[in-house]
């Protein structure tokens, strides 16, 4: 069945019977493919009945479907289309596994990061009104992403705004750690009531059986149904709102789903239509272990056994290590992670001190201010979250923690490039909005090993300490940083004339620039680390570099504003000239693929770097 379709329009020709097949191929199609390439599994198999439904009742690209996140949106690029490149998602210059408005005019939103769908939506609905159109605009957020509070400012302004939107609340009890707080409770709550289903159901079938007057009766009830609901469920926080709310309704029934599509486009203003799906439906491992395959890497298919592991010990996996053993000896250390509890190492830590690891859900705004709080009464928190994530709390880190200059650690995990995920998830913003909060010391470690001196350096301050270190792994000879002794800028390596600056992950490139640079054309660099971007230690700088003309810095991170700036802006600060040569990212747009893919496209391979060195200095 999946083989028939080719676009959109093909969809609205299936009988349901058809349909629900469709739907099954579709699921298993998704199992294989991923199995290969990686990427999202369980929250794209809990989609695709909810997908089909879509594209079966309304007109896309006309009537527009935004996505919230964009990774649950897989069975939407086949059905539009982009199934024989499957074999190329997450791939450099293949299908993204994300939203790409280039890739699809169906695509009409991007989207990465969470909560972001309403907003959009009703933007797109104004739009629509002010230009006097009539199409459709839905958007499709799940319940964590619901956590977000940029969801609850769109969701009151859409409710008193009385233009026609359609909100899919795509409720699976899941983000990528399970989902907490009070939304997943009120939720729970709603799906749990079944009374008024029940009686709807029983009235229903009671009246269609009146000869000849029943089927005008049961249009009439029909009529009746929000009376019927404030007698047996109190009105929705979102009836409250301003929105008509729908549901429960069973996200993986076709006949459900497009009636209740069918029915919401018969009506006016804002509507919120519920829908109950299962995360990793129809593969059981999957199914059984949701947020493990969450986001993978290539696998089994048929067990789910993971294909791709490394022996190596991660950073996250030593951060996770670290704060437990901290934490040990240190009772006023606390963990706060926003829906990633697993993803930033900290699982350890939840299952050893469980009152003292706080999961604030998808919103890290909050989970920097309630840290913010927990420090003025003189608790040690550690934030935990992802480059590309705390982007979202800038303001936060700024006003509430760095202008109080409160001891806050932030544990930034994937910074720097993270590959497949795509320019949304590329972590290499993070020392362009720390380096100039108040009071904020950024450390940023080359190896695992060296995360645990690190965070001990971080929770020993009376200021922000921001800890940034890359995804996966890295290895290297060159001797680990102890924090808790020195973090000075360090020569490793001498050489002639022109040093190689680098901090973080980048020092192990910049060796093998040097190396490349020795072997190929017996030139001698010196390679140093600066394990202390900001601030940076000036004076020692200007030691280490007394005896040097030429200044080469190379980071994994973009150039305006990054590590190369700092170190030029802190010497000629103190009137120190030097010949600067910045390797870096020049645009901070850096596409999906293999992290060694994107650096060959963006001339920083060792080779590539140091062809650029020896053409430049000559």
């Amino acid at each position: 069945m999946l083989q028939t379709i080719k676009n959109t329009d093909d969809i609205k020709k299936l009988t349901l019977e058809q349909l629900e097949k469709l739907a099954r191929d579709i699921r298993r199609f998704l199992i294989k493919s991923i199995a290969s390439t990686g990427g999202h599994l369980a929250s794209n198999l809990g989609t695709v009945e909810l997908t089909v439904a879509l594209h079966y009742v309304y007109n896309s690209p006309e009537d527009k479907i935004i996505w919230d996140v964009g990774h649950q949106a897989y069975t939407h690029k086949i059905l539009t289309g982009r199934q024989d490149k499957f074999s190329t998602l997450r791939q450099a210059d293949g299908l993204s596994g994300f939203l790409k408005r280039t890739e699809s005019p169906h695509d009409v939103f991007e989207t990465g990061h969470s909560s972001t769908s309403i907003s959009a939506a009703l933007g797109m609905a104004t739009a629509r009104d002010l230009k006097g159109e009539h199409n459709h605009v839905l958007a499709v957020i799940g319940d964590a992403s619901l956590t977000g509070g940029m969801a609850f400012e769109a969701l009151n302004h859409a409710g008193r705004s009385f233009n026609n939107l359609v909100v899919i609340l795509n409720d699976n009890e899941m983000s990528i750690s399970y989902n907490v707080g009070g939304m997943s409770k009120y939720l729970t709550k709603l799906r749990s009531t079944k009374e008024y289903a029940t009686v709807k159901q029983s009235v229903s079938s009671a009246l269609y059986q009146i000869p000849k007057v029943g089927d005008s009766i049961v249009s009439t009830a029909k009529r009746m149904k929000e009376i019927l609901k404030l007698f047996i469920m109190p009105a929705t926080i979102f009836d409250e709102m301003g929105f008509r709310y729908l549901g429960p309704v069973d996200g993986h029934n076709l006949e459900d789903l497009i009636y209740m599509l069918e029915s919401a486009k018969q009506l006016h203003g804002p509507i919120l239509i519920h829908v109950k799906t299962i995360k990793g439906k129809g593969c059981s491992y999957a199914q059984k272990e949701p947020a493990k395959y969450h986001g993978v890497t290539s696998y089994n298919y048929k067990t789910g056994e993971m294909t791709t592991t490394s022996s190596s010990t991660t950073f996250s996996a030593s951060f996770g290590d670290a704060i437990v053993k901290l934490a040990t000896t240190n009772k006023k250390v606390v963990a706060i992670s926003a829906a990633m509890i697993e993803g930033t190492g900290l699982v350890k830590f939840s299952t050893r001190f469980p009152g003292r690891c706080f999961d604030v859900g998808i919103a890290e705004q909050h989970g920097v201010t309630f840290a913010a709080g927990m420090s003025t009464q003189g608790f040690h928190p550690v934030v935990a979250i992802y480059s590309s994530f705390l982007q979202r709390a800038y303001d936060q880190i700024l006003h509430d923690v760095g202008l109080q200059n409160l001891p806050v650690v932030f544990a930034i995990d994937r910074a720097g490039l993270v590959g497949e995920d795509g320019p949304t998830h590329q972590g290499i913003f993070d020392i362009a909005f720390l380096a100039h909060i108040p009071n904020m010391q950024i450390l940023s470690p080359k190896l695992p090993c060296e995360v645990e001196s690190a965070l001990a350096y971080g929770l020993s301050k009376g200021h922000p300490v921001a800890i940034r270190y890359p995804k996966g792994t890295t290895i290297s000879d060159l001797e680990p940083v102890d924090y808790m002794k020195d973090i000075a800028p360090r020569l490793h390596l001498k050489g002639r004339k022109a040093i190689i600056l680098a901090t973080g992950k980048a020092v192990i490139l910049a060796s093998k620039v040097r190396t490349y640079l020795m072997d190929t054309y017996k030139i001698e660099f010196a390679l140093a680390e600066v394990p202390c971007i900001a601030p940076v230690d000036t004076d020692a700088l200007v030691q280490l570099l007394k005896r040097y003309s030429q200044v080469i810095t190379i980071e994994d991170h973009i150039l305006i504003g990054g590590f190369g700036s700092i170190i030029t802006n802190a010497l000629q600060s103190v009137g120190v000239y030097k010949k600067y040569t910045h390797f870096g990212y020049k645009t901070g747009i850096i596409e999906h693929g293999e992290v060694d893919v994107l650096l060959q496209k963006h001339q920083l391979t060792p080779r590539q770097i140091g062809e650029a060195i020896k053409e430049k200095l000559g």
